[in-house]
């Protein structure tokens, strides 16, 4: 599933977003609620709501993911603003152990969102 959402952030940086979901590989059904909403998310099927209501209701490591893959759509579809809000709460509100939310942190610094 992972891979499949980051193929989709690529193509949306380099082709815009509606070739990135044009394009978006089909994936077998994932355990995890909350990709699988990420997922639908990225092909125009679930709202944000949606991907924030299945992280809330699995913890804060799940909370984490909703809100950074959030964070990363919002940046695919050319809304800083809305990217920023959601990928700072992701490192601040959600911080976890995990090498993922390093990434966030990076994605945050290069960006200088303080």
């Amino acid at each position: 599933m992972e891979e499949t959402v980051w193929r989709y952030l690529c193509i949306a940086r380099s082709q815009g977003v509606t070739a990135a979901q044009n394009s978006l590989l089909v994936v077998g059904d994932d355990p995890r609620l909350m990709m699988r909403r990420v997922y639908d998310l990225y092909a125009g099927n679930c709202t944000i709501d949606d991907v924030l209501a299945a992280g809330e209701s699995s913890g804060k490591t799940v909370n984490f993911y909703s809100h950074l893959y959030v964070g990363l759509y919002w940046e695919a579809a050319g809304d800083e603003e809305r990217s920023r809000n959601y990928i700072m709460k992701a490192v601040t509100e959600y911080a976890i152990d995990d090498y993922m939310w390093y990434l966030a942190k990076v994605h945050q610094t290069l960006r200088g969102w303080t």
